[in-house]
């Protein structure tokens, strides 16, 4: 079982920069891909970027040039770095792994775009 947390959410003006971090109980070395999800208010929940272990990454269209995923697997650790934030950006963040255990999901960390 793989506890994952988030962290780094919080209120911040268009135009601005936030951190999330997604730390892991245990190796995520075993997830192959490691994901980035926001639920935004009254909406779906959508991936918003995905890092695999070979060290590929991709970003949803809707954040591409803005939003960056890492993962760092000796820390156990996701991050993603979020650029240019617009208000349309409101959303809870969730961190998400799988391997042949189980599916495992942070409990969110929520993000608030907002003059």
């Amino acid at each position: 079982q793989v506890q994952l947390v988030e962290s780094g959410g919080g209120l911040v003006q268009p135009g601005g920069s936030l951190t999330l971090s997604c730390a892991a109980s245990g190796a995520i070395s075993s997830m192959n891909a490691m994901h980035w999800y926001r639920q935004g208010p009254g909406k779906e929940r959508e991936l918003v970027a995905t890092a695999t272990s070979g060290g590929m990454t991709n970003v949803a269209d809707s954040v591409k040039g803005r939003f960056t995923i890492s993962r760092v697997d000796t820390e156990n650790r996701v991050y993603l770095q979020m650029n240019g934030l617009k208000p349309e950006d409101t959303a809870v963040y969730y961190c998400n792994g799988r391997n042949r255990y189980g599916d495992y999901w942070g409990q969110g960390t929520q993000v608030t775009v907002s003059s």
